[in-house]
């Protein structure tokens, strides 16, 4: 539980910063206590900002009504008779597949 007092944190959510604001109220006291001031920030921030993106991107996807949201490259059964190829779906699909 985060030491900000409620001023701030009224701040912080007409800002739209509530990813950091349940950011810096999650961080736990005990873990971090050994961590710098910067340190301490950059975690936060870099968990903010984490579900940031991934709300975005669940927007993007909600928002461009695909018919399959959930599909995935991995899962591509590669029949002879559908013609495709692993490779070039390697190619395609993201960096870390």
């Amino acid at each position: 539980m985060s030491r900000l007092d409620g001023e701030t944190k009224r701040k912080l959510r007409e800002m739209n910063a509530s990813e950091l604001l349940e950011a810096i109220d999650t961080q736990d006291e005990t873990l971090s206590i050994s961590l710098s001031f910067e340190e301490r920030v950059r975690l936060v921030v870099d968990d903010a900002y984490s579900t940031f993106m991934h709300s975005k991107v669940a927007g993007l996807i909600r928002r461009a009504g695909l018919r399959y949201p959930n599909a995935d490259l991995r899962r591509i059964e590669l029949l002879d008779e559908r013609g495709l190829n692993r490779q070039l779906l390697t190619q395609l699909g993201p960096a870390h597949s």
